[in-house]
């Protein structure tokens, strides 16, 4: 006992800092109390190894299997730390943070007597409330000040969190007025302006737009004073640029009440008047994007941009935040902090939907992050007609923030002051430690899922409670008159100031005849314009000066001296500068590389994400070459000359769906950056599906949208199986229509080159997909001359320029790496009268050059369009639909399958072999059709 009689005199706050140097660094902490923090690890209840204090009895037990007394006092001192540690855990499940629903009980409690103390301990002074500001202080005393902490409006989760440094800020910053807010009155009008404006928007719209869907924010109106508070102080703390991404519910009042957005343009919307432009089909008004700039209360003016976003409801998240980084590396490379990224999410959506989980893996990753986002939960505690224990196994729908551990705040949305005062600790948080942060606003939704719909048909007994309910502006108005700040008129007028500029807005905008959509982020896209197909197809100078190539082929054919590299690397980049200046036969890396070195010598950026990117699934690439020894990254591209654009890669998380989200934003908010999302094989698109379909086929003509990002698509047939084969190019295909993106499928590396120096050269953007080959990486007669680059061009048709015209009796039309097997299947059977001519734009279909080669061919009687893919896949129903010629063409192409390709490697090969055999012999082709034929009569 003597051994530990300095324990009644120590002061808590003492072990409160000992035990943070022990989390740090144990060897720093002298061995005696490394022995006693292992044991005990700050009240937490089990021991570690045969070291340990059993606080229950009294007993420390030492590492030779002695154990000692301890003073009773300090036993209960201990248990009063674990009774603080209980509440910081596990607080905030005993919080009353729901307004309308009763929640659900957790065991065990935080009851004194779970923690082996008496109520007779409750007049004790324990030095204990030290660790919460307030000094030695009764248990009673402290018991109070733990619950208004982490028990009332605000559940706060954050001990999982394993940097002291966070959590001593957190608990320093909770401990500030108990976790309560304490606003001046003048603060709390403007909360209840603003609240004011949340519920008058809304009650304006329900009674001018009966039955009209509008996804209101009633039940969680206290959002709008939330925002509100994060933007005026994230001015404050230098923040100058907002993006922010949010589906449907509520959209409308934060784009009014938020953005700025004037009330008579969302009239005009709700009135269903025809659009300004012909080419412009536009979208439903909760889903339309929106740009404006706002002076803040401190002066400072910040940049507010809301994305465009579909139905699926959480698209919209990686969108902004490669929208947030673009403009972080544009604008604010030194500080990141000055972009902020927003997110508000449903509880049921951001509980269900997979790409809240890529989206937050990403947060701290090098090439995806942006410095902290907040998230905010709309939390209705249904989704669509499913309650809340239906829609998730967790316990709160914000549990995927702990993956990253992520403070997660609760708050209860009718206390509209503690809405706030969480909002600003969100901002502070992510301020100061630049990662993101939780908030999970508990209201309700006043009607169904829209307000046509009757929620009471699921929820019966929670809608008769809604019913009676009172907005959070009237229960905040009740708590300012008790307090003296408001009178009783107060409200009355505000709500009758607000309603009459809407009326104003409502009949200014009924004198207009057609709507108006104004394009996002309008300052970014200053100098382009929207173009119709004919443009599309206009030829672009995109040859280089010999010597220009020469200095760029330098820069990317050598290695630093004086570092040390695998001898694979030094012989892969020796054989670059052998391609160059000696063979001059240059290969698919070769191309794809002078092309980034090209824009980037002109000023361009270039940005290009996926799996395995830098260095290439195929290993062709070595975009980044790393020193044997230090590991060092080397970017050649990156080393042209002094000032040139910036190259940038990065091998992505395992993810498509949220990276290719990530780079659509990024190429949104910088038009002048070569924007590229490699797929590892061309098929692992189809995990991205959605921001294919929502954005970047539909998004210019939904949205005024332009984006200039690049899809490369490895896709072939060669023996891989079914998911290494194709890259489901009937999908892209089928998305086409008039002028909304350009897709290829190149077979030399010059067309490559200068494709992707075209997408930059234009003054508009189109989305480009892009087959890329696999076998014809390295495939011998897959080379272009230097003379291909500097003088050439993009090339939609390539012509055969072996064939005899006079002499060819069939034309075949392919694509891609096809060509070069029916180019060795011609030389093998020794065929000069057939030519073979290659498809590289398959959209916009080149009809003019293909009609050009057909009028060539007089003798052709033969017409054949040859893909290796399966006749329901591949190109052909695309040119049916876009070539009307196409269909006096004969087909040859695996016959119809629901599987891209054959897992035997065996079959594989014989289908294949049996496409390039139809090709070259009809008859055999014909035998075909009607084993087709017999087939499907059966």
């Amino acid at each position: 006992m003597d051994r530990y009689s300095f324990l009644n005199a120590a002061h808590t706050a003492f072990f409160s800092d000992l035990y943070d140097q022990y989390l740090e660094n144990p060897d720093r902490v002298e061995p005696s109390w490394r022995a006693f923090f292992q044991g005990f690890d700050f009240g937490m209840e089990s021991a570690l190894g045969e070291i340990g204090i059993d606080s229950q009895q009294g007993l420390v037990h030492t590492g030779g299997g002695t154990s000692l007394a301890m003073p009773q006092s300090m036993q209960k001192e201990f248990e009063v730390i674990r009774l603080i540690d209980g509440y910081r855990s596990r607080g905030h499940l005993f919080t009353e943070t729901n307004p309308v629903r009763e929640r659900r009980k957790y065991s065990p409690k935080l009851d004194i007597e779970n923690f082996n103390l008496e109520p007779s301990d409750l007049n004790t002074v324990f030095n204990a409330g030290a660790v919460l500001g307030i000094g030695p202080n009764t248990l009673a005393k402290i018991i109070r000040h733990l619950q208004r902490i982490y028990c009332d409006a605000i559940g706060v989760e954050y001990m999982y969190i394993r940097k002291p440094e966070r959590v001593a800020w957190i608990q320093d910053w909770l401990n500030v007025n108990d976790n309560h807010p304490d606003f001046t009155a003048d603060q709390k009008k403007h909360i209840l302006f603003k609240l004011n404006e949340a519920v008058s928007f809304e009650n304006f719209l329900h009674t001018k737009y009966v039955g009209q869907k509008r996804f209101s924010l009633e039940g969680n109106e206290s959002l709008i004073p939330a925002l509100d508070a994060i933007v005026e102080r994230a001015a404050e703390l230098g923040v100058r640029q907002f993006t922010m991404g949010m589906a449907h519910r509520g959209r409308l009042n934060v784009l009014t009440n938020i953005f700025g957005k004037a009330a008579r343009d969302i009239f005009s919307e709700f009135d269903g008047k025809d659009y300004e432009q012909e080419i412009f089909d536009g979208d439903v008004k909760y889903h339309l994007g929106w740009t404006s700039e706002r002076r803040t209360d401190s002066g400072a003016l910040v940049n507010m941009n809301i994305a465009p976003n579909p139905s699926h409801l959480e698209a919209v998240g990686p969108v902004v935040e490669g929208i947030a980084r673009a403009k972080q590396d544009v604008y604010f490379p030194e500080d990141f902090s000055k972009v902020l990224p927003i997110l508000v999410h449903g509880d049921a959506a951001i509980a269900g939907q997979g790409v809240v989980y890529e989206v937050v893996q990403m947060a701290g990753l090098d090439g995806y992050r942006t410095d902290g986002t907040i998230h905010i939960v709309v939390n209705n505690q249904i989704g669509f007609t499913t309650n809340y224990l239906d829609g998730r196994t967790s316990t709160y729908c914000t549990d995927v923030g702990k993956v990253t551990l992520s403070p997660v705040l609760h708050i209860n949305a009718d206390d509209a002051e503690s809405v706030v005062h969480a909002s600003l600790f969100a901002l502070e948080y992510r301020m100061r430690f630049r990662s993101d942060v939780f908030l999970d606003l508990l209201g309700y939704r006043k009607y169904g899922h829209n307000e046509g719909d009757e929620p009471r048909f699921t929820q019966p007994k929670l809608y008769k409670m809604i019913s009676t309910h009172k907005n959070p502006r009237d229960i905040y108005a009740e708590k300012l008159i008790a307090e003296g700040v408001i009178d009783d008129g107060y409200v009355q007028q505000l709500e009758k100031q607000y309603k009459e500029s809407l009326e104003v807005e409502l009949e200014d905008s009924r004198k207009v005849e057609r709507t108006v959509i104004k394009p996002f982020m309008q300052d970014e896209w200053s100098g382009f314009e929207r173009v119709r197909e004919e443009e599309m197809m206009n030829r672009v100078d995109t040859t280089v000066p010999r010597e220009r190539l020469e200095v760029i082929a330098k820069a990317i054919s050598e290695l630093p001296k004086g570092k040390k590299f695998l001898r694979k690397i030094e012989r892969l980049i020796g054989d670059r500068h052998k391609m160059f200046f000696e063979t001059d036969t240059l290969d698919w890396a070769m191309g794809e590389l002078l092309a980034y070195g090209t824009l980037l010598d002109e000023g361009y950026d270039v940005r290009m994400s996926g799996q395995d990117v830098e260095r290439g699934t195929f290993s062709h690439r070595h975009a980044v070459v790393k020193v044997e020894d230090s590991e060092e990254e080397i970017l050649l591209l990156n080393q042209i000359k002094e000032k040139q654009g910036r190259f940038q890669i990065y091998n992505s998380l395992l993810s498509e769906y949220g990276v290719l989200g990530f780079d659509y934003g990024y190429a949104m908010a910088s038009p002048n950056t070569l924007t590229i999302w490699e797929a590892q094989f061309g098929d692992f698109s189809n995990g991205a599906q959605i921001m294919i379909d929502q954005y970047i086929s539909s998004a210019e003509d939904k949205w005024k949208l332009q984006n200039g990002l690049v899809m490369l698509l490895p896709h072939g047939y060669e023996g891989q199986g079914a998911e290494h084969s194709s890259a489901r190019m009937e999908r892209y295909l089928q998305l086409c229509a008039r002028d909304n993106m350009f897709v290829a499928d190149c077979s030399t590396p010059a067309s490559l080159f200068h494709l992707l120096r075209r997408q930059m050269l234009v003054t508009y953007r189109k989305p480009l997909i892009v087959f890329t080959p696999k076998s014809l990486l390295r495939h011998p007669k897959c080379v272009s001359t230097v003379a291909d680059f500097a003088e050439g061009s993009f090339q939609e048709v390539i012509d055969d320029a072996e064939a005899r015209k006079d002499r060819v009796k069939t034309l075949v039309f392919c694509t891609g790496k096809f060509y070069y097997d029916l180019l060795a299947a011609r030389e093998e059977l020794q065929r000069d009268d057939v030519a073979l001519v290659r498809l590289e734009q398959l959209f916009p279909v080149p009809g003019e050059q293909i009609r050009a080669v057909l009028s060539k061919y007089k003798k052709a009687d033969d017409i054949v369009w040859a893909q290796e893919e399966p006749r329901n896949m591949g190109a052909w129903s695309h040119l049916l639909m876009h070539f009307p010629d196409a269909r006096q063409f004969r087909v040859a192409s695996r016959r119809f399958y629901a599987s891209p390709a054959a897992g035997s490697a065996v079959r594989s090969k014989l289908r294949h072999q049996q496409v390039i055999d139809y090709v070259f012999d009809k008859e055999k082709d014909n035998q075909f059709l009607t084993t087709l034929k017999t087939s499907k009569a059966k």
